[in-house]
């Protein structure tokens, strides 16, 4: 007698679905070591995962040694060291 496959729980990683952890390293662009240390820190909701991910590459982008809060007041100054000097032509 052959029981009937029940089918997966949609909003959490199985990770001895081959199909399923492919498809999740594609659309997360992740190694799967990386995948297999994110679930192992958070668990399997595919939520999570993603949110992670998502994280992880923001910090990827964010140099290290200067905090957010310094790089935008940096920018800021400039920008108003700009305006000050009058250097922007007048638009007509």
């Amino acid at each position: 007698m052959q029981r009937a496959k029940r089918p997966p729980i949609r909003n959490k990683l199985d990770l001895t679905d081959r199909v399923q952890v492919r498809l999740v390293k594609k659309r997360l662009h992740l190694s799967g070591a990386a995948l297999t240390a994110i679930v192992g820190r958070i668990g399997n909701s595919i939520a999570a995962i993603n949110k992670e991910a998502a994280q992880q590459r923001v910090r990827a982008l964010t140099p290290a040694d200067a905090p957010a809060a310094a790089v935008v007041a940096s920018s800021a100054a400039t920008e108003q060291a700009v305006l000050e000097a009058g250097t922007i032509p007048p638009t007509s």
